[in-house]
């Protein structure tokens, strides 16, 4: 491993030679097999179905891990897949996820795709990538993955292949003699012929039955968003992929590290960030419960499950580590070095409660699924600047430039001048970030003679060179023409004992077209009105423009599945509130039913008559604000 505690210290290693001359792998089975050849006996990944500190676990060695996968690849070869087909995924964590992982990347191009969407966007997805087989599970209690997947196959006739996995063989009796009598029915049918993963993968040889190749090529499509509407796809390129991973084995772990990631397969935070890095270090990965976090007493045992597996590295987002709070430390957990949070910016206070109650630094890192994944961290052994996300990693250069009214880039911004975040690095692949080439546009910047991906978040570069997120440049509240951070706002609250999570937005106002307002969700067990926390900002926030109008207290924010507070699900309450609200006051009998989203106009309010109403009396309160409306009769 490196020594990684400073810009010097990245400099540095930059200096040794450029990235492109760096003995590194050439192809994902390269990268899994000069693993083997170094660590084939030591363990690899452990999965456990259930939670508790004792219960049943799988683990594999590097050498059965490489096996498997390449025996899923074989699989895939042999049913049509080539280097530019896709092998989709709809799946848990578990053990065959991870085959379906590298033996997708292997045979093609694989797609991992999150369960918790809607059949038709999983379609989309499907149809927009154009798989030709799709792995997914076998109908299991307490989980519709199975019928999800049959609803989303009826609508992609692209997909000609289905390969079930079956959870029940991580279970021991008798929960798993119960199990063939619970499994719930897949009403569904589709086009698609239906086969056992694990039976078929069983069939094919242990070695690689096509010719692997060496050039630099797509193997990973990833799905950012997709909470509404249809998701875009990103493409990931083996030498970006490579470079995730080598990062991750020669600043943060070793082989000889055991890292504990409660997060899903189908994110590149999971994937790139975690286990491209363990399988390039040799490390040992535990994946507790199919639904990591969410797991059923993957909380309330988190901290015994370290003790179990003498965990040193824990993988967290701070939605996570809210909740851990929550919990005192119950175990030993003194095997424990370093914490590595991403996904979304950490609170303060949220960063010094947990060190205090561990004894462990968290390192907060900042990536996006457009580059791959990191961009920049905290470093592990240097200086912390708690609030920031550290500095940029070895080979990623981070510019700000300033962005004027129209969204153009004008100039490069100085130390510690806020602006768009912009990224080059391996892992930017410059005009083909996405497969919709559309969808590319005016996302790169060309800054003397390198071209940049625009990340559309705002931040800066201090002086020292640690990077501050401050923003969405989207997110943006914009009060009478006045720019408002929502960070300014969400750390303030965030800074009131009593609260989790924050999640600030402009919400419509007929005078100023926006003002801020706050949705807040409490620690567990607390109880603190609106009134309260509205005067808790007052005290807190500098500029009088940033104080909400309107706090709210929700029993739990909206949140994506990797545990980002979801915005957009928050402007369609305030949309409503506010809407209604305006109805109600103009003695109007109509109310809004829905907001949606429409490619063209943005959120869209659905409107209904209550009774007899003057629909020009409507318009007239209405067209007030920017966000437009339509009738739904």
């Amino acid at each position: 491993m490196y020594q990684f505690s400073s810009i010097a210290d990245r400099n540095a290693i930059e200096a040794e030679k450029p990235w492109e001359e760096r003995d590194h792998p050439q192809s994902i089975h390269a990268l899994l097999q000069r693993t083997v050849d170094r660590f084939g006996d030591r363990p690899a990944v452990s999965f456990q179905i259930t939670s508790g500190p004792s219960d049943k676990a799988e683990t594999v060695t590097w050498r059965q891990f490489y096996e498997k996968s390449v025996q899923a690849a074989n699989l895939f070869r042999s049913l049509g897949v080539g280097e530019g087909d896709v092998v989709a995924y709809l799946l848990p964590n578990c053990n065959e996820t991870l085959y379906a992982l590298i033996g997708g990347a292997m045979a093609g191009i694989v797609n991992p795709i999150n369960p918790l969407l809607e059949p038709e966007q999983i379609a989309s997805i499907l149809r927009e990538t154009g798989a030709k087989v799709l792995v997914t599970l076998k109908s299991f209690p307490k989980t519709n993955v199975a019928q999800v997947a049959a609803e989303a196959v009826k609508l992609a006739p692209n997909v000609k292949t289905v390969l079930e996995v079956d959870l029940n063989r991580y279970l021991t009796p008798p929960k798993s003699w119960l199990v063939p009598f619970l499994r719930p029915k897949t009403e569904a049918s589709h086009h698609a012929q239906v086969k056992d993963f694990v039976r078929e993968m069983a069939r094919q040889n242990t070695s690689l039955d096509f010719a692997d190749t060496t050039e630099d090529r797509v193997s990973c499509y990833f799905h950012t968003g997709g909470t509404t509407g249809m998701p875009k796809v990103a493409q990931h390129k083996v030498n970006g992929i490579v470079y995730n991973g080598w990062l991750g084995a020669n600043l943060l772990f070793d082989e000889n590290d055991v890292i504990i990631c409660p997060l899903p397969l189908f994110h590149v935070f999971a994937v790139h960030v975690v286990f491209m890095a363990v399988m390039t270090a040799g490390a040992h990965v535990i994946f507790p419960t199919p639904a990591g976090y969410r797991g059923e007493g993957v909380f309330d045992n988190f901290w015994k499950l370290i003790e179990r597996w003498k965990v040193s590295f824990v993988i967290t987002v701070p939605t996570a580590i809210a909740a851990l709070m929550q919990r005192p430390v119950d175990a030993d957990v003194s095997t424990l070095k370093t914490a590595f949070s991403g996904s979304a910016p950490l609170p303060v206070e949220l960063y010094k409660r947990f060190e205090e109650a561990t004894g462990v630094t968290i390192c907060e890192g900042y990536g996006l699924t457009e580059a791959t994944c990191l961009v920049s961290v905290n470093p592990p052994t240097g200086e912390k600047k708690v609030g920031s996300v550290g500095v940029p990693f070895p080979y990623t250069d981070v510019k700000i430039f300033h962005c004027d009214g129209a969204g153009d880039v004008s100039k490069l911004c100085g130390p510690d001048e806020v602006g768009e975040i912009c990224v080059s690095n391996p892992g930017v692949w410059c005009g083909h970030t996405y497969t919709e080439a559309d969808k590319n546009a005016d996302l790169y910047h060309h800054h003397e003679g390198r071209c940049y991906l625009r990340t559309g978040d705002l931040g800066r570069l201090d002086p020292d060179g640690y990077l501050w997120i401050t923003g969405r440049a989207k997110d943006l509240i914009i009060r009478g023409g006045h720019n408002i951070d929502p960070a300014e706002i969400e750390e303030a609250l965030a800074g009131h004992e009593a609260v989790a999570f924050v999640g600030a937005i402009g919400q419509p106002d007929a005078f100023a077209g926006e003002l801020p307002c706050a949705y807040v969700e409490l620690v567990e067990g607390a109880s603190v009105s609106p009134e309260e926390l509205l005067a808790a900002a007052r005290d807190r926030i500098q500029e009088r423009a940033a104080i909400p109008k309107h706090v709210e207290v929700l029993d739990e924010l909206p949140k994506t599945a990797v545990g980002k507070v979801f915005k957009p699900a928050l402007r369609k309450m305030a949309i409503t509130r506010v809407y209604n609200a305006a109805l109600v006051e103009a003695g109007l009998a109509a109310e809004v039913i829905e907001v949606v989203e429409d490619k063209k106009r943005g959120l869209v309010a659905q409107l209904r008559a209550t009774g007899e109403v003057d629909r020009e009396a409507v318009k007239k309160v209405l067209g007030e604000f920017t966000r437009p409306f339509d009738w739904v009769d």
